[in-house]
């Protein structure tokens, strides 16, 4: 069976690729994206044997591989390491997620995957990042997208769409939920299964991003 995740191509990665809106040739969701980049990453590292859940708080266990390697799952395991006690899956969900937007996108950058511009309109900065390969975007987007709606079986899925859709349908990411119909509960329990801390903290994390945000 064909993988959609590859050495190259991490949970964090196919994330951050899956955001791209191929259409308006942007990312989408750039408020959630953090949060979702860091949940990724600790799916990655949970389902790797790297992090244990206790009683809903995060424990690190061995060392990832890539560790002090500065992507974003090695920068995450070295703060649950660094951390003086266990703290909760949301805590390091919402820590510095605005900063995993850039961690990714500069591995993405160095690895040929994406193309980053920089400019200036007036005296503010801008930049517009695109896909150098969109036939990545759009792949993951149709089989993330397939795993959220129904069809096939969730058993049959592999791990890497399962973890995919579960966390892109818990952050509703516009490029593969069209409308709140197609998040059956049933089904996003199914695919969240085998991270479910993970997609819990990640929908209060946004729940408490919105929140704030409304409240000024």
């Amino acid at each position: 069976m064909e993988t959609l995740v590859t050495p190259d191509e991490t949970l964090t990665r196919s994330a951050f690729l899956l955001a791209f809106d191929l259409r308006k040739e942007k990312l989408t969701g750039r408020g959630e994206l953090g949060y979702l980049l860091r949940a990724a990453a600790l799916a990655e590292l949970l389902l790797a044997g790297h992090l244990a859940d206790e009683s809903g708080k995060v424990r690190a266990l061995t060392a990832p591989p890539g560790a002090g390697s500065g992507t974003l799952p090695a920068i995450v395991w070295e703060q649950i390491s660094a951390s003086p006690r266990a703290r909760s899956w949301q805590r390091w969900v919402q820590k510095h997620n605005g900063k995993a937007v850039g961690v990714v996108r500069d591995e993405l950058a160095g690895a040929g995957l994406i193309r980053v511009e920089r400019r200036r309109i007036l005296l503010f900065p801008v930049e517009r990042i695109t896909p150098r390969k969109a036939y990545l975007s759009r792949r993951l987007a149709e089989r993330v997208g397939r795993a959220i709606r129904g069809g096939q079986p969730v058993a049959r899925l592999d791990q890497d769409v399962r973890v995919l859709a579960a966390l892109a349908a818990t952050a509703r990411l516009k490029t593969v939920v069209q409308s709140r119909r197609e998040l059956r509960t049933d089904r996003i329990q199914q695919l969240s299964e085998t991270v479910e801390p993970i997609t819990v903290a990640l929908r209060k994390s946004l729940q408490a991003a919105k929140a704030a945000a409304e409240a000024g």
